[in-house]
């Protein structure tokens, strides 16, 4: 059984993490019920054994993704349902609080909030197009980390895009292909260039990553077209069904502020499993008639 960490250790963990930008959380015992029933107590148990003692309030136990967890709640099985609960939590990227019985199951025996810590969401935006700016912005507004990446030194300059954290002058599916591996289920691509010979290269450098969100601008017809020379590049259709194109939910978005608006609003959906009305999912022209 480990053994319970003292709080300045699990401190210096912690902070440790942060200043590397690694992922790690913590899960602490926030409340236990006057009627909690020790492991010791269950029918059957030896009573002859050393009792288990119960985890104290402030009981910590340090999650990080690929390493063993440090700390315990003095019951094996418990800690193994804290930490699998705690590596889910750091996968989301959302703190929790959960409750358990004596040996992890849903009960109200114990009340542990977890805490995350991970770095912002990521997203990629390929092509220094005239929406690329506008969605920046409304990326940022909400805690992104944001990537312009073009191969065109002349359209891919800081000055276009001050509020992104970097600009890269690149292919874009060559700068993905590098950076694929670190995206994750709470980061996005999108696909603004319009041009199938940087659109077809950059969905394809993506389809095998973990990352949660992919979108490609273009019309109806666009997409299609793209649909078809992905095809010929073998990709299947179950990959293909990732794409989210033509790009942004259904709000008759025109302005590049509203297509933002509509591209966002879409991502945040796809990451939560919400069913909304997206522009993939429609007919006929993607920009309606203003009456």
């Amino acid at each position: 059984m480990p053994s319970a960490l003292p709080m300045n250790d699990a401190f210096t963990i912690v902070r440790g993490c942060l200043r590397t930008g690694a992922p790690v959380a913590w899960a602490t015992v926030i409340q236990i019920s006057p009627t909690q029933r020790l492991p010791d107590d269950e029918p059957g148990m030896d009573l002859t054994s050393p009792p288990q003692e119960a985890p104290a309030l402030g009981a910590k136990i340090v999650v990080r993704p690929g390493a063993t967890p440090l700390g315990t709640f003095n019951d094996s099985v418990l800690d193994q349902a804290v930490t699998r609960d705690t590596l889910a939590a750091l996968e989301d990227g959302r703190s929790a609080i959960k409750h358990y019985g004596s040996h992890g199951v849903s009960e109200n025996d114990l009340t542990v909030f977890i805490e995350v810590f991970v770095a912002p969401r990521r997203m990629v935006i390929c092509g220094a197009a005239d929406f690329t700016a506008a969605l920046v912005r409304v990326a940022k507004v909400l805690g992104y980390r944001v990537t312009v990446c073009d191969a065109r030194a002349v359209f891919a300059t800081e000055t276009r895009f001050p509020e992104a954290d970097e600009v890269i002058v690149d292919w874009p599916h060559r700068y993905l292909t590098k950076v694929r591996d670190h995206l994750g289920p709470r980061d996005a691509v999108c696909v603004l260039s319009h041009d199938h010979k940087f659109d077809v290269p950059a969905i394809i450098a993506t389809l095998d990553s973990r990352v949660g969100y992919i979108g490609a601008m273009g019309s109806r017809q666009t997409h299609a077209e793209r649909i078809e020379r992905l095809r010929g590049e073998g990709i299947d259709e179950l990959k293909l069904t990732r794409v989210m194109s033509p790009i942004g939910l259904d709000i008759g978005a025109r302005t590049p502020g509203e297509t933002a608006v509509a591209i966002m609003a879409e991502i945040i959906a796809v990451q939560a499993g919400v069913t909304v009305p997206s522009l993939r999912e429609g007919s006929g022209p993607i920009h309606r008639m203003v009456q």
